[in-house]
């Protein structure tokens, strides 16, 4: 509930950053023209936020196939704990390295440009819907009748989140929107010129601003949601769950493969 309320203030956050945001168009403050290096300190973060995603994804995929070899072998609790937690571990590394590159470039990670086509279609604010976890559990594992109930609630809390993030992003491409639209037509035969409409691009490029922190909520609720699945499970339930998800993007992976493959006409 806490997630619930933090999220539900978003547009009074966006009404204040608009007004503020005024103030300092009518004080004349606008945005200075330091273009070429703020484009360079963003692709360099970019490119350098793709090498590193590839690195994790190989290794990610070795502590895969290790999981699986475990479970596959039926390893003893203490060892397959001990192979959950580094995996675990190492997922989470990708939340880190976002984190990271958000500060250079929000929207190149919201884009999701980093991922497949397939991943793509599927994201929800620069990542996977952490609901989406709860079916991928349901469906692999056996049923959960001890666990029933508090799968259940984390669940109901997790959707609510989920909705209340979405809204403050539903309410925050609004604003940025009704922004842009609200710049004087230009009259020089140059269409959205700049220099005419500075007031309304600062004030939209403020609101931009507000993606890092909707992006570091959305990554933490996927991390929260991942912790506290993994807490109500035994330790074999954990490690089968894990391997569900991974086998679940990995999947998500080849079909990307496959349609960029297909014939085309």
């Amino acid at each position: 509930m806490a997630y619930v309320q933090q999220l539900e203030s978003s547009r009074l956050k966006l009404t204040q950053l608009e007004q503020e945001l005024q103030r300092s168009r009518q004080q004349g403050i606008f945005i200075s023209s330091t273009g070429d290096q703020a484009q360079s300190m963003n692709g360099n973060g970019a490119m350098a936020f793709d090498v590193e995603y590839a690195r994790w994804l190989e290794e990610h995929n070795r502590q895969t196939n290790e999981l699986r070899a475990a479970i596959n072998s039926h390893a003893g609790d203490i060892e397959l704990r001990t192979i959950v937690d580094n995996f675990v571990t190492q997922f989470n590394d990708i939340f880190r390295l976002k984190a990271i590159a958000a500060k250079a470039d929000s929207c190149q990670i919201l884009s999701g440009m980093w991922k497949t086509p397939a991943e793509r279609c599927f994201m929800w604010i620069g990542g996977f819907r952490p609901s989406e976890l709860f079916k991928l559990l349901l469906s692999q594992l056996e049923p959960l009748v001890e666990q029933q109930m508090d799968i259940y609630s984390f669940q109901q809390s997790c959707q609510q989140a989920e909705e209340a993030l979405s809204q403050g992003m539903d309410a925050l491409q609004q604003s940025v929107s009704e922004t842009l639209a609200n710049g004087s037509p230009s009259s020089s035969g140059s269409p959205g010129n700049v220099a005419n409409n500075m007031g309304q691009i600062t004030m939209a490029m403020g609101k931009l601003g507000t993606l890092e922190g909707f992006l570091l909520q959305a990554d933490n609720l996927r991390q929260q949601t991942l912790q506290q699945m993994l807490r109500i499970l035994t330790t074999r339930q954990s490690a089968r769950a894990l391997l569900a998800i991974s086998d679940y993007f990995s999947r998500l992976r080849a079909l990307s493969s496959l349609w960029l493959a297909r014939p085309r006409e």
